[in-house]
Parts: C-alpha cells; sequence; structure tokens
C-alpha cells in the first residue's frame, strides 16, 4: 500500500512539474492573486481578498487600464497604434527580433498552419522566445511573467472563448506583428505564413492573413477605423492593384502595403511610432509649453 501511495503521488508531481506543466508560471503573480490552470489548461487568477477570478492576468488588467489614456488621441491609425506599442513593449515584443522568431516556430517544427495548439504548445514555444531574450536582456526580461502575459493576450485575440486551442497561423502572426525587424522584411514574413508552395497568394490565402492581422486591432475596441472585421474590401483593393491576376506575389503584396491599405494601416504606423520615440524637434508646444518636443510632433 505504501509503494502504491509513494507511486500515486511521484505520478502527481510528474503531473505538476513534468514537461507540459504550468507549473513555474506561478510565480508570475503575486499575493493576493493565484494562478489556476482550468481543465483545458487554460490559465486564470484568483484574487483571495476579494474572492473573485479572472481570465486576465492582474498586470494584463493594469495594461488594459493604462491604455484608456490613450483614448484621447485623435487619429484612429495612430492612437491604436500607440496602444499596440505600449502593449508590444509589456511583452517584451519589441526586442523580438523576426528572425529569432521565425526560427523558434521551424525549431518546434510548427510548420502546419492550419494545426491547433493547445495551451502547453503555446507555452512551450514562448518560453524558448523569452528564455532566448532573457539571455541578451537579463534586466528587462522575467521569464514566467512574459510567458504568462503573451500567453493572456494570445488567448484573448485568438481564443476569446477559451477554448483552450490556438491555431499556428494566429500564434504567428500575432508574433510576427508585434516583433521588431523591417517593415517590409515583416510583410514578406506575413506574407509567407499564407503563401502556397509557389510563393505565391491567391484572394481566399490573402483573407485569412488579413482576417488574423485585424484581430490585434480588434481586441482594443479599435476595428471600427479600420473597416471593421469584413476584410473583403481589402482584398479586392489588393487584387485590383495586380489588374485581378490570380495569384499575387511577394513584392506586389509589398507594393500594396506601401499604400497603407485601410485594414492594415495601424502596423506601418506602429513602426513610425516606435521609430519616432527617441525623435527631439527643437521647437515648442504652443499649448503644454513642453521644449524640446520628443516623440511626434
Amino acid at each position: 500500500v505504501a509503494v502504491e501511495d509513494r507511486l500515486k503521488l511521484l505520478q502527481e508531481a510528474h503531473r505538476d512539474f513534468g514537461p507540459s506543466s504550468q507549473h513555474f508560471l506561478s510565480t508570475s503573480v503575486q499575493l493576493p492573486w493565484q494562478r489556476a490552470v482550468s481543465q483545458n489548461k487554460v490559465p486564470y487568477y484568483i484574487n483571495h481578498q476579494t474572492q473573485t477570478t479572472c481570465w486576465d492576468h492582474p498586470k494584463m488588467t493594469e495594461l488594459y487600464q493604462s491604455l484608456a489614456d490613450l483614448n484621447n488621441v485623435r487619429f484612429s491609425a495612430y492612437r491604436t497604434a500607440m496602444k499596440i506599442r505600449r502593449l508590444q513593449k509589456a511583452l517584451c515584443l519589441d526586442l523580438l527580433d523576426l528572425s529569432v522568431a521565425q526560427n523558434t516556430f521551424e525549431q518546434h517544427k510548427l510548420t502546419n498552419n492550419s494545426h491547433l495548439l493547445s495551451v502547453p504548445d503555446v507555452i512551450n514555444c514562448l518560453t524558448s522566445i523569452y528564455d532566448g531574450l532573457e539571455q541578451e536582456h537579463k534586466d528587462l526580461v522575467n521569464v514566467p511573467l512574459c510567458v504568462d502575459m503573451c500567453l493572456n493576450w494570445l488567448l484573448n485575440v485568438y481564443d476569446t472563448g477559451r477554448s483552450g486551442k490556438i491555431r499556428v497561423l494566429s500564434m504567428k502572426i500575432g508574433l510576427l506583428s508585434l516583433s521588431k525587424g523591417h517593415l517590409e522584411e515583416k510583410y514578406k514574413y506575413l506574407f509567407s505564413q499564407v503563401a502556397s508552395a509557389g510563393d505565391t497568394c491567391d484572394q481566399r490565402q490573402l483573407g485569412l492573413l488579413l482576417h488574423e492581422a485585424i484581430q490585434i486591432p480588434r481586441q482594443l475596441g479599435e476595428v471600427a477605423a479600420f473597416g471593421g472585421s469584413n476584410i473583403e474590401p481589402s482584398v479586392r483593393s489588393c487584387f485590383q492593384h495586380v489588374n485581378n491576376k490570380v495569384e499575387l506575389e511577394p513584392q506586389q503584396f509589398v507594393d500594396w502595403m506601401r499604400l497603407e491599405p485601410q485594414s492594415m494601416v495601424w502596423l506601418p504606423v506602429l513602426h513610425r511610432v516606435a521609430a519616432a520615440e527617441t525623435a527631439k524637434h527643437q521647437a515648442k508646444c504652443n499649448i503644454c509649453k513642453e521644449c524640446p518636443i520628443v516623440g511626434f510632433r
């Protein structure tokens, strides 16, 4: 009996601390919060003080509340880009190089984009990414917190019903969109995720890419300014740009993206926001008298 009991304890320990365990993420929250895992492996958070539970990590809730400050930015593309920039920095994805992200996907054999990933699969991939980032940026990256926050964001964007499954394509497009790198390189990477073997893309495949990408501003409540969730007009406009050919080539997609189509304009603006953060203008603001003006004028 003692041996059987011991075996049972060991099996439980293996389940709690084994390769698909989420136990190392329990340090991502502090008291009175506790991280718990539902039946389908989706994390949720318990606040022992208020006796309540929620899907969002407490730091994620704080982040979303802070984004409300940006609601007074008048132009929707800039407002959305500034929100995404704040999110990108909070998730440390502004440190993630495009090629590193791509290599990690290959390492984890994430080649079938229609394949569904479980939460432990997503955690494994994110852990590889953030372990690598931590080696380069020791003081900026807290692995359990970053993994948990990024998982939380991906679920909010691509699994609102918390089924515990995310498509490979969704995760890739989410992470690639918020990673750092040259803008046109990013367009090519995104295009390659939906392109067929001949590196071309038909209307359905382009629709898939735009649909996955538009979920990012949609989750921030900003989709209306980008033509709503209906990406048909954007697909049409892109193919009209190439005289209604059946297939689209990578360079043609890049040329169309240079025109900053409505459904995707937030992405180039995100890059401009990032580039302008350190810009100094020797000018004084008429309203708040700040001089020099740092960032966008």
